[in-house]
């Protein structure tokens, strides 16, 4: 099991992604439209100013069951240690151990 304070770390990232996402993609277009340097210069520094735990590359996929951030497989949400056990146990429709 991750720890809390891992956990509690992703969800407040996720918020703050919320919080500032609108605000980055407004200034972004602001600045593609944009044709003056300095003005240029202006909005990046506002870009600056938005928390970097906001952007969306910071958050890490974690396994729903145990908090793992490790070994993770997106088409179950879950990591290599749960996957394994729970194809073992006939949990995961269609997932089958290949053995030769």
């Amino acid at each position: 099991m991750a720890k809390k304070s891992m956990i509690e770390r992703e969800i407040k990232r996720a918020n703050l992604n919320k919080k500032y996402e609108l605000r980055r993609n407004e200034l972004k277009s602001e600045i593609k439209l944009n044709k003056s340097f300095d003005e240029n210069i202006h909005l990046q520094q506002k870009i600056q100013e938005i928390p970097r735990n906001s952007l969306r590359c910071r958050g890490r996929n974690r396994c729903w069951k145990t908090g793992r951030s490790r070994g993770f497989y997106r088409d179950f949400g879950l990591s290599r240690h749960v996957l394994r056990e729970m194809a073992h146990s006939c949990l995961l429709p269609g997932v089958k151990k290949s053995s030769w």
